[in-house]
């Protein structure tokens, strides 16, 4: 808790200079970082053990802003999960990324999220529940240091590539390297997110990935079907470890209803799974805004059935919260002013 105390002090004393600096500026861009801070808690009862347990998703930070009209950076840091874990270093920060962005193109460098063609795999973790997504959600790791860039051909199009440590690469093997090359579409009704991906596991030898992800949009329903295959062998491309998923949802002013079923066939050791065979996975759950115009505050309520990754079924019920530290830290600017000027 004392690095909290300490990034939480850097903040403020960060926060109020933009501030200031913003006021000065005749710039029309906002060099006011957003921040905020991005909790979830809740309750889980797996019905099998008939047992339960309260306890917080995570406790993250997340703050993105501007430094000139074309770079920027972002930050987004777990301070603890539900297991209570802390990690050295950057272990516990998901992302940390410079980028510099024109109409055309854009390049980033840091610590950032594996691109991988999945909007299951790219959804944020606050957002996500781990008991109705699939074993290679829960098992692969989706952030490592490298750099990436993009090319926008068209309005809502990028071509994009990727080169960074791979996710079978620890300190005690270093010199592993992924590899992507994607593609990402968004139109009224449709978006996509499609890779091809080489994740290295030892010197000369590739898990080789194909990922394609598929959003469609009707009104207010939408749902999506995402096909991903893994191999060691390019023989076995698409026999011998996939993941085949369909994912509706229905958003209304005050809530989202959505559910979840997928099966995964697994015969790839090198991916670091404990079992061998056939998951099915499923469930179906509910959030709600219970202030209707304030959507920082989220319940939630879960049901979910994961074969290889628990006994039977499970229920969550919980609140998500995030607390804009931004809109607090202008308030205390403007208070601090206004009692100069009385």
């Amino acid at each position: 808790m004392k690095n909290f105390a300490i990034i939480l002090s850097v903040i403020l004393m960060t926060v109020c200079p933009a501030l200031m600096a913003q006021e000065a500026s005749k710039d029309e861009i906002d060099y006011i970082p957003d921040i905020s801070l991005d909790m979830r808690f809740g309750y889980g009862h797996k019905f099998a053990e008939n047992a339960g347990r309260f306890g917080g998703h995570g406790l993250f930070l997340d703050l993105n802003g501007q430094i000139t009209e074309n770079l920027s950076y972002s930050l987004n840091h777990c301070f603890a999960n539900f297991e209570g874990w802390d990690e050295h270093g950057f272990g516990n920060t998901h992302w940390v990324t410079l980028t510099y962005e024109n109409d055309w193109f854009y390049i980033s460098a840091g610590k950032e999220d594996v691109k991988i063609g999945s909007f299951e795999y790219d959804t944020y973790d606050i957002d996500s529940y781990m008991e109705m997504n699939s074993l290679f959600w829960n098992t692969i790791s989706p952030w490592q240091w490298g750099v990436s860039a993009g090319w926008y051909p068209a309005e809502g199009q990028t071509v994009l590539a990727q080169a960074c440590n791979s996710p079978f690469s620890t300190m005690d093997t270093p010199g592993l390297f992924a590899y992507a090359l994607g593609w990402r579409g968004e139109w009224d009704v449709y978006e996509s997110y499609w890779t091809t991906n080489m994740w290295q596991y030892d010197k000369g030898r590739y898990v080789k990935a194909l990922n394609l992800g598929n959003r469609f949009h009707i009104g207010d329903f939408s749902f999506d079907l995402e096909y991903t295959t893994r191999c060691t062998d390019i023989k076995k491309a698409f026999t011998s470890d996939f993941t085949l998923m369909f994912a509706p949802s229905y958003e209304w002013d005050w809530g989202r209803a959505f559910a979840k079923i997928g099966w995964e066939r697994v015969k790839e050791d090198t991916l670091g799974y404990e079992f061998d065979g056939d998951n099915l996975f499923y469930g179906a759950g509910a959030e709600f805004f219970p202030f209707k115009e304030y959507k920082d505050v989220r319940l939630h309520a879960i049901w979910a059935s994961n074969t290889n990754l628990m006994a039977g079924h499970c229920l969550n019920i919980g609140l998500t919260w995030k607390m804009n530290l931004t809109e607090a830290g202008k308030k205390l600017f403007n208070k601090i002013k206004k009692t100069q000027n009385e």
